[in-house]
């Protein structure tokens, strides 16, 4: 029986997803990394078996009725672990945050400030003392009453909601109107009201087209259609609506996206005419610290925040002191070219991932296991440097540290590794190594070693030659100024620069309207699916030949069973009592909503009579089941499915299974998905394909195999270019365009551009020194 004082956590008999049975024991107060290829089963060990455990054991001293206002992950299949702290996990969230939060709202910065302005700024004669919440343009007793708290004004303007004046109303004039019925409707409506909707729009009065365009009154009229020869129309009331109601109605309440970006075509942006886009009330920004209003010290970047700050006296000094405390830990992981008011949604991952750990860093908390998700995904080496010296910093503070990675760097810099394997999914699932960096070197099994160590050698290569090039530019967006890039044709083209340097800011300026794009590619991380409904087989659309197949056996034709009867999206085919979802939410008095299994179809998602047809021994069910690698051999000669698999496994998704929910894939994974699906469409002409860091969550093992598809696509006529911060990569392109020298206002120009070792040589570039030792090394 281990000790309470156990310096070891124990883990005894995991069996989350593909782990099969894992004993593994890893030492207290260190930095232990996870690593292992994808899908192998590393973050089922780190966060399915180990961090959700933890949480189980807390949810236990949690009185019940609070339990229910936490999510839960669940409890994991485990025969038991000792010596096991509480833990915190930080994982790099998906989902984008909203248009309202902010890098200050994240590291709760911004409260710091509000508290600043409010107990020592500097009021007007006269004026009452403000609560903090008058500093927020996120509360009613701060936000600016004209534009809510989000400093700018969405309007329109007669250009844009018609932009053909030589159209008639019922030609359709007003561009910004909805179409069929509802666009009827309003062309009817306007002629009871006794308008012309027959004459060009330039030809009638000016007040008149002032008033369609722009009223404010909803008038009721009695409609008498034109009656068509086949069928009856009977009078109705109908209501106007002008058009700029229309438009601003549908951009603020629409529920669908595509009606938004519609209405999104006719809207102006225009700072606030009453806050000037400072979000808040004037009586708010009456008030200064150090000569500046909130606003305007919220928008510094943070090191210059920093030196606005010091120098307070008295009770201000207590305030600034603390401000300055936790800004030290966001400059110091390399965020200080960010400002407080700069929204989340347009921070990467990666950012937002190291804005809360520095944020854990000021906890002060002891004694914990941080459960970190591949920190240094999205860091530039330069950054990763600072990451290091972060995890280093929490376990000396009495923590310790289990990071699921795949960074060379910050596997040869743990106290521990554990490498999960040999490969991704029922191949995976063992624990190859548990123990210092250095013994993994004798295991030759793992994959990871081959890299750690400098036994998979980068394949040589000669550089191709340009075909031809693009002129990007002059971009003047975000902390790009006046910058112009030349990129090659026919290459593979790597984009580098530290964090916030401006690199997605110029490929994104990468469009078909560029002279020498014939066409093109874009492959982001943005999720593929919203809903556990989509899943890689619908996705990639390789199910609906599967459901072909199962509707043209024998059975389902003597049935007369069609395709639609084995979608579990539609009634028919599909289990009614969890609608084919497989899972049904319990609700439980005083404690949260659990799912559990369908008790209908036990997860199936179909109804018995249609799991009864089988297609070469499986019913769908067990076809969704099936991985990547597995379906592969299973339909080796059913083309419309064999060359769906096939790219899956070109860009090495072996691990995933068909019938596995969008919503759990990485981002890494989507991109892949989305890389997948364009390799297995005939390819049309010059491509250019435009990817951004498509090696994020990737082993360098996976990396190896996507490079292989990449650089094939280039020897094909293609055109690569992909933001990248592998080393090993960017050492492998033909050409590379680094940006910098730093973040946020001290990047944003072209500091190097050229051939990898061209680069390596630049002066004033921080990529330079990483890339000469990747090609050194020949690993990376």
């Amino acid at each position: 029986m281990p000790s309470p004082h156990d310096a070891f956590v124990r883990v005894r008999g995991a069996r989350e997803h593909n782990l099969k049975g894992v004993d593994v024991d890893i030492p207290r107060d260190v930095v232990a990394v996870f690593t292992g290829v994808s899908g192998s089963g590393k973050s089922s060990l780190a966060f399915g078996t180990v961090y959700a455990e933890a949480q189980r054991r807390y949810f236990e001293s949690v009185a019940p009725y609070a339990r229910r206002l936490i999510h839960q992950v669940g409890t994991p299949k485990v025969a038991g672990i000792s010596g096991l702290p509480p833990a915190v996990s930080l994982q790099q969230r998906r989902s984008a945050p909203t248009s309202r939060s902010s890098v200050g709202t994240v590291t709760t910065l911004s409260n710091s400030l509000r508290m600043l302005l409010s107990r020592v700024g500097d009021y007007p004669p006269g004026a009452e003392r403000l609560d903090s919440d008058s500093f927020s343009p996120n509360t009613a007793a701060g936000a600016c009453p004209e534009c809510h708290g989000l400093g700018v004004v969405h309007g329109t303007t007669e250009e844009l909601l018609v932009p053909d004046p030589s159209l008639s109303i019922r030609e359709g004039a007003i561009a910004a109107w909805p179409g069929a019925w509802q666009g009827k409707n309003l062309r009817d409506v306007l002629d009871a009201l006794g308008h012309d909707v027959d004459v060009p729009w330039r030809e009638l009065p000016a007040a008149e087209r002032e008033w369609i365009l722009f009223t404010d009154e909803q008038p009721v009229v009695t409609v008498h259609p034109v009656r068509d020869a086949d069928r009856i129309q009977r009078p109705y009331q109908g209501t106007y609506m002008s058009a700029r109601r229309y438009v601003l109605k549908t951009f603020a309440d629409s529920k669908s996206a595509t009606l938004r970006a519609k209405a999104e075509r006719f809207l102006s942006s225009a700072p606030c005419p009453l806050c000037g886009g400072r979000r808040l009330r004037a009586e708010a920004l009456a008030v200064t610290f150090a000569g500046r209003t909130i606003a305007e010290l919220a928008a510094l970047p943070l090191t210059e925040l920093a030196d606005a700050l010091d120098g307070a006296v008295g009770t201000a000094r207590v305030l600034t002191d603390d401000l300055l405390a936790r800004i030290g830990p966001v400059v110091e992981l390399g965020l200080g070219y960010l400002s407080l008011d700069r929204p989340a949604p347009t921070l990467s991952a990666g950012e937002l991932q190291r804005l809360r750990l520095a944020t854990q860093l000021r906890s002060g908390l002891f004694g914990v296991v941080y459960v970190l998700d591949e920190p240094s995904a999205g860091l530039h080496p330069a950054d990763t440097e600072a990451l290091l010296t972060v995890l280093t910093r929490l376990k000396e503070a009495g923590n310790s540290v289990f990071v699921v990675e795949h960074h060379l760097d910050v596997m040869r810099a743990a106290d521990w590794l554990v490498d999960v394997g040999p490969a991704a999914g029922e191949h995976g699932g063992r624990v190859l190594h548990s123990g210092p960096v250095a013994d993994l070197a004798s295991v030759t099994a793992s994959e990871t070693a081959r890299f750690l160590f400098g036994r998979a050698p980068r394949p040589e290569r000669r550089l191709r030659a340009p075909r031809g090039w693009l002129t990007v530019g002059p971009v003047t967006r975000h902390n790009l100024r006046g910058v112009t890039a030349e990129v090659p044709l026919g290459v593979f083209t790597a984009v580098t620069g530290v964090s916030g340097s401006g690199k997605s800011t110029l490929v994104g300026e990468v469009t078909e309207r560029l002279p020498g794009v014939e066409r093109l590619v874009v492959v982001d991380q943005r999720p593929i699916g919203r809903t556990p409904r989509s899943n890689l087989a619908t996705y990639t659309g390789l199910f609906d030949t599967v459901r072909r197949e199962f509707a043209a056996t024998e059975e389902a034709r003597r049935r007369g069973y069609g395709v639609g009867r084995f979608s579990f999206n539609v009634a028919g085919g599909r289990c009614e009592t969890c609608q084919g979802e497989g899972f049904v939410s319990v609700e439980l008095l005083f404690l949260p909503s659990t799912y559990a299994p369908c008790p209908d179809c036990g997860g199936a998602r179909y109804r018995p009579d249609t799991l009864e047809v089988t297609y070469r021994g499986r019913n769908v069910a067990e076809v969704l089941d099936l991985t990547v690698e597995a379906a592969a051999g299973f339909f080796a000669d059913v083309p419309g499915v064999a060359r769906s698999l096939a790219a899956l496994l070109d860009v090495g998704l072996g691990y995933l299974r068909l019938g596995q929910p969008a919503t759990e894939f990485s981002g890494g994974e989507a991109q892949r998905i989305k890389l997948a699906g364009e390799l297995q469409r005939t390819r049309r002409g010059d491509t250019v394909y435009v990817l951004d860091e498509p090696t994020t969550g990737l082993h360098p093992a996976d990396v190896a195999v996507l490079m292989r598809r990449l650089h094939g696509l280039v020897d094909a006529g293609h055109t690569v270019i992909a933001v990248e911060h592998d080393m090993a990569v960017v050492a492998d392109a033909d050409w590379v365009i680094d940006l910098g020298p730093g973040g946020g206002d001290r990047g944003g120009r072209v500091v190097a551009a050229g051939t990898p070792a061209e680069v390596s040589r630049a002066a004033d570039s921080a990529t330079a020194r990483h890339l000469e030792r990747a090609l050194v090394s020949g690993t990376g």
